[in-house]
């Protein structure tokens, strides 16, 4: 027997994830936009928008783990695929060369695996001041480097999400290591970057959080559509006293006679603590306002604006990223990928 629809719902507005990276895209002028696909894009399913995203035009997609590949391969040729992470072990190479997916070289070790397992296409990471992955400037001249057929020679920016004196640096580095290796196109510029102008765009672009709704620059606060939704229902209603203590800790006491609902919703979908107090939930654009803890699976909301609501009545949940993320200072990155699998079925 099939198990009844969840008492959670999160709606992805393909539509809406396509628009963006559209408008993305065009942000880029001569350069193309790719879309990082990482964590089940972002924790909003790759089975939904990764065909959004190639109907929409996309041809590279760039994920962080080896694991990850087999489930876009379900929607877009594997050669599009890269993997941000690289080959770390011989058993990345040989699933690399095996599927055609594209390894992203991140240090001379990889470099050297990558070739003594056979090689072929991939990109290289030079590490121009984030000081995460990729290879130092110093390391290009490297034999190992030499030896490489790279496509998309890449740096990452640190601070791009920021009126920052790093971009401008980083994009100097950029720069000065270009002419020094070989490579057939160029990428810098994440989702922020792209706001940076013309200058960072190079070949390619690599948006991520502002494909999903986020936006990590005000410069896009009017070119990016909100993606996500979700709601959640009411599991029961009851009438509470003055005095009457509300969830954990009894942090809430109602100071007269109230109407309040137990949702289906709680820090195990990602809607965590730090949510509750002043927050509100939404039905038909009037708020009810959390009350008390956020509990693992379950929130407490005052009905006053809506008493006739019920067992099984749906309830908006405020999902706007950057609204949500200055509420809670809780970041839009974090936001989006610690949904909750329940929600993600």
């Amino acid at each position: 027997m099939r198990a009844p629809e969840p008492t959670l719902r999160l709606r992805v507005d393909a539509g809406a994830l396509a628009a963006n990276w559209r408008a993305l895209d065009a942000m880029s002028g001569d350069a193309s936009a790719g879309a990082a696909v990482k964590a089940d894009c972002y924790g909003l399913g790759v089975d939904t928008c990764v065909p959004a995203l190639r109907d929409a035009g996309c041809d590279a997609f760039f994920v962080a783990h080896w694991s990850e590949v087999a489930a876009l391969a379900r929607h877009v040729p594997t050669e599009q695929i890269a993997v941000l992470h690289g080959p770390v072990r011989s058993e990345d190479v040989a699933y690399a060369r095996a599927t055609g997916a594209v390894p992203i070289i991140n240090s001379l070790e990889q470099a050297r695996r990558w070739s003594e397992g056979g090689g072929g296409t991939c990109h290289l990471m030079i590490d121009t001041g984030i000081n995460r992955l990729g290879i130092a400037p110093a390391e290009i001249a490297d034999p190992a480097i030499a030896a490489l057929e790279i496509d998309v020679a890449m740096s990452h920016l640190a601070c791009a999400d920021e009126d920052s004196a790093r971009n401008a640096a980083q994009l100097a580095r950029f720069r000065e290591c270009l002419p020094k290796v070989a490579h057939k196109r160029a990428s810098l510029a994440n989702g922020a970057g792209i706001a940076l102008g013309p200058a960072y765009h190079f070949d390619l672009t690599r948006p991520g959080l502002a494909l999903y709704g986020g936006v990590p620059r005000r410069e896009l606060s009017d070119t990016v559509r909100q993606v996500a939704h979700l709601q959640a229902a009411i599991l029961q209603t009851r009438d509470i006293e003055a005095g009457d203590a509300v969830g954990y800790n009894g942090e809430f006491t109602a100071p007269a006679k109230m109407k309040v609902a137990t949702i289906s919703l709680g820090y195990a979908d990602g809607f965590l603590r730090v949510r509750g107090a002043g927050a509100t939930l939404l039905h038909e654009g009037r708020a009810l306002p959390i009350l008390g803890k956020v509990s693992m699976d379950m929130i407490v909301a005052d009905l006053a604006n809506a008493p006739e609501l019920g067992e099984g009545d749906w309830l908006d949940v405020p999902f706007a990223l950057p609204d949500v993320a200055r509420q809670t200072s809780v970041s839009q990155y974090e936001l989006l990928t610690t949904l909750g699998p329940r929600l993600r079925r």
